[in-house]
């Protein structure tokens, strides 16, 4: 039984989806906060339990008999995170189950600028003190975060950022494939394994993409971080909000999301999408 954590969200929910083009729908449970909203898992033949890392005595159920159990990442910016990992990986171990798989980051350290990625990096931890076999989907930055990232370029042709990196940006559909088939493979990839798109562009060269793909400059505008911050509650987004965005481009140029790594492509049946492509498309 591979049991599945947060399938009303667009990654394991995605990755859900694929698993049923591998598996009998009896082979697989969603755990999920709000089983209503995971009818349509229901109506194919999954099993729907209800499952939340912030209520502990909905956990053991939830987990019960889990063979593999994939545990998304806690999504709420002003969560303690690694507090309800644990809870959750805790949980997982009492429950027996044979090897837990978590959807990690890239960027995951201890040091990162982002936030998150420190978030990472301690469940990590928890994960190899926890005695049961695991997994760290260690997937790229997701693609889509460009649409808010880069601002509105196409009205001004221009993209402000308050500091430039590479970063792997990869495609969330690609990394839930590539989630379902490490899942159908159970005991193939162990420990933290990199789920990257193949290149890693700086904003800067995004920029040049984009105004390649649009027909018409784009510049990349590099100001001041608390210009930046200071910009971005001018236009309405809260100073919390905009701080924890700063972490993204602020870790971007320490590095952490530079690398790539080429298992994403060996696990899916074609080529990872690109910026280009996600460009295009949008």
């Amino acid at each position: 039984m591979i049991v599945i954590t947060g399938a009303t969200g667009a990654l394991n929910g995605a990755t859900v989806d694929h698993l049923l083009e591998r598996l009998p729908a009896g082979e697989i449970a969603v755990a999920v906060r709000e089983p209503a909203r995971a009818r349509r898992f229901a109506d194919l033949g999954v099993e729907v339990r209800r499952g939340d890392y912030a209520d502990p005595a909905s956990l053991p159920g939830a987990f019960e008999g889990a063979d593999q159990l994939l545990l998304v990442s806690a999504s709420d910016p002003g969560a303690d995170a690694v507090a309800l990992h644990r809870t959750a990986i805790d949980a997982a171990a009492a429950a027996g189950v044979g090897r837990i798989l978590y959807t990690s980051h890239q960027g995951a350290h201890p040091d990162s600028a982002f936030k998150p990625a420190r978030d990472h990096a301690a469940t990590e931890l928890l994960l190899a003190g926890s005695g049961v076999p695991w997994t760290a989907l260690r997937n790229g930055f997701y693609a889509h975060s460009l649409a808010w990232l880069l601002g509105p370029w196409r009205e001004t042709g221009t993209i402000t950022v308050p500091a430039d990196g590479p970063v792997s940006w990869t495609a969330r559909a690609d990394a839930a494939e590539a989630a379902a088939a490490v899942l159908a493979d159970p005991g193939a990839h162990d420990g933290p394994v990199t789920l990257t798109a193949p290149e890693a562009p700086t904003f800067q060269q995004v920029a040049e993409l984009a105004g390649e793909l649009s027909g018409r400059p784009v510049r990349c505008v590099t100001v001041a971080p608390e210009d930046w911050v200071a910009g971005q509650v001018a236009q309405g987004t809260p100073e919390f909000m905009a701080r924890f965005t700063l972490g993204i481009y602020l870790a971007a140029a320490q590095g952490r999301f530079a690398g790539t790594d080429p298992l994403l492509p060996a696990l899916l049946p074609r080529a990872p999408r690109t910026v280009r492509d996600l460009l295009a498309a949008a």
